[in-house]
């Protein structure tokens, strides 16, 4: 197993806790151990042994860069608007988990209904891995604002249902493999 990164955070940074999802900060000099950087969000472990997140707007603190997300298609007609809904929310994924939320099952339906030439209204239908997940709505809010930031995108709903509940066998195999459940 590889060593895992530690880094010195170069000011105040924003978090969020994990599992709990409260915000808090954590202060400039602290030492953090890097967890994961996948998506457009940083997991680490502070120095006491909080799991918490850190928004890629904050890549600095760490002395990384932000991630750069790119949609594959930039026309606005609705099937290349859902396709770039798909791809966008591969970029999203479970603090705790190295994988996406499209990849873990959690996202039920995407509908993309016409407004006009320009414009569309994006309908996402996602779960939790547990009803109770704390950082629930921080992931509906990183799906949320990576649609909304989609060309042709001009209101979108995402919606957390909890039936039917999710449950591992509504992973893809990759993700599977990825996680050693084969």
């Amino acid at each position: 197993m590889a060593e895992r990164e530690s880094l010195v955070l170069t000011r105040d940074v924003n978090i969020i806790t994990i599992p709990d999802g409260t915000p808090d900060t954590l202060s400039k000099g602290g030492i953090v151990t890097l967890h994961q950087s996948l998506g457009n969000n940083f997991t680490v472990i502070t120095e006491y042994g909080h799991m918490v997140r850190i928004a890629g707007v904050d890549a600095d603190a760490l002395g990384m860069e932000p991630h750069q997300l790119n949609t594959l298609v930039s026309e606005t007609s609705v099937e290349a608007v859902e396709k770039n809904c798909w791809e966008v929310m591969k970029t999203v994924y479970d603090p705790e988990i190295p994988v996406n939320i499209v990849d873990l099952g959690l996202v039920y339906y995407c509908n993309v209904k016409e407004l006009d030439e320009q414009s569309n209204a994006v309908h996402i239908m996602m779960t939790l891995t547990a009803p109770g997940c704390g950082m629930g709505p921080v992931i509906q809010g990183d799906v949320e604002k990576c649609i909304r930031a989609l060309p042709g995108v001009t209101s979108v709903e995402v919606e957390v249902v909890l039936d039917p509940p999710w449950s591992r066998e509504m992973m893809s195999e990759v993700a599977q493999l990825q996680l050693g459940l084969f």
